[in-house]
């Protein structure tokens, strides 16, 4: 689903009304748990967690007038959506998050390549996400992605 938002409250507001005490903890979670240097807004209709061209000029390489994405979610029809650009650059921090998500809820792990689906929002789990947040600095993702995208 796909709301016009114009900030992460005006987000939240949006979607159906027993989601959003969820979202405003999973939004919570987040921003308690990002490294500084990271900042918050709607990305491509989503809440995302970016480096803002202040930091990295250069911007997204599919779209450089957009910040460098790193990480966001959404209310989609039948999952709340985490999406976690690190999870599919690193595979030291997909097979780590792979690992743990059983010690933190007992549904089996739906998970696309950047992209873990919550299809029962009583089960997000809170604090490995606020873990997943800690592994990847401003800094270590920028060069991440300059490692991966840019031509040598």
């Amino acid at each position: 689903m796909q709301y016009k938002a114009n900030s992460p409250e005006d987000y939240i507001s949006q979607v159906p009304e027993e989601r959003q005490k969820k979202l405003i903890k999973l939004r919570k979670t987040i921003k308690q748990n990002l490294p500084k240097g990271f900042e918050e807004g709607i990305q491509y209709g989503m809440i995302g967690y970016y480096v803002p061209h202040s930091k990295y000029p250069d911007g997204y390489h599919c779209n450089p007038k957009e910040p460098l994405p790193f990480m966001s979610f959404a209310s989609q029809k039948n999952s709340v959506n985490l999406y976690h650009s690190g999870i599919y650059a690193v595979p030291e921090i997909h097979d780590w998050f792979v690992a743990e998500y059983p010690k933190y809820c007992k549904r089996k792990l739906d998970m696309g390549k950047s992209c873990i689906r919550f299809k029962k929002i009583d089960d997000i789990p809170f604090d490995l996400i606020a873990e997943l947040c800690t592994k990847i600095t401003v800094d270590q993702w920028i060069a991440i992605y300059e490692t991966n995208t840019k031509k040598k």
